[in-house]
């Protein structure tokens, strides 16, 4: 099998990783072994543990997962030029990532955290001679969307990456929701949890306007309840909560 070797060690790494074990070997570069035992423990998998200071990357395949703000620090004790970058540090360019750690190639890539259970959605862009192996690395752990431009990545970052955020926002107060009109909370858990599962699979073969469409009636209940929603801006709100996160990415 193919070696991937992690620089980092957090929550994205991790759940990268679950979705990779089995599929690659797995390498893990960080600044305390306590911590790469942790991630090891995490994994449930055994791996391969060295510390950052004078880590030699020559011809390693390096899945970057360090902090953005981190990555002339990391560059500074790495060692030698990697085969290929893959970096999943939300707004750092492609040139600032050449400049800081020596690569032949680099992509740059957004996944999410549901790809600790295969199911994220990562957009990709880079060296297209890569194309194809990121394709297949990060679809490993859910779908990939190769795009043509640095300002697409950072726009779906603010969609794709973030999104998780947005969504258990929404589920959350949907289930507050039904509990402030009295339904118990493990049943009101229960019905969310449904929700957004079928919804999942509908919202694959059917496009949004049509699905409200389907499911409303004249005068009826999700017309009453779509009213509140359009009288709280709520479509006004997620449009904002995507110029807000690319801004910020660009910040970054």
């Amino acid at each position: 099998m193919q070696t991937i070797t992690f620089i980092g060690n957090g929550n994205m790494a991790l759940s990268i990783a679950k979705g990779l074990k089995g599929k690659y070997n797995i390498e893990v570069v960080g600044r305390e072994m306590e911590k790469l035992d942790r991630f090891e423990s995490g994994l449930e998998s055994r791996i391969d543990k060295y510390l950052l200071d004078g880590f030699d990357i020559t011809d390693r395949t390096i899945l970057l997962c360090v902090k953005p703000a981190n990555v002339e620090e990391v560059g500074k004790q790495l060692k030698g030029k990697a085969r290929v970058l893959f970096s999943v540090l939300a707004g750092t360019s492609l040139e600032k990532l050449k400049k800081h750690i020596k690569s032949k190639a680099v992509v740059r890539a957004m996944p999410n955290l549901a790809a600790s259970v295969g199911a994220s959605m990562t957009t990709l862009t880079g060296d297209h001679r890569f194309q194809r192996e990121a394709e297949s690395l990060l679809g490993a752990v859910g779908d990939t969307l190769w795009l043509n431009s640095e300002k697409e990545i950072d726009i779906a970052t603010a969609l794709a990456g973030s999104g998780p955020a947005y969504l258990a926002l929404v589920a959350e107060a949907l289930a507050d929701g039904a509990v402030k009109q009295g339904l118990k909370r493990e049943d009101a858990m229960a019905a969310m949890r449904g929700l957004f599962n079928g919804f999942g699979k509908l919202i694959q073969e059917v496009h949004p306007a049509l699905l409200k469409d389907g499911v409303m009636s004249p005068g009826g209940t999700t017309a009453a309840g779509y009213g509140a929603l359009e009288k709280g801006n709520v479509r006004s709100a997620c449009m904002d909560a995507i110029e807000e996160a690319y801004k910020r990415t660009k910040e970054l």
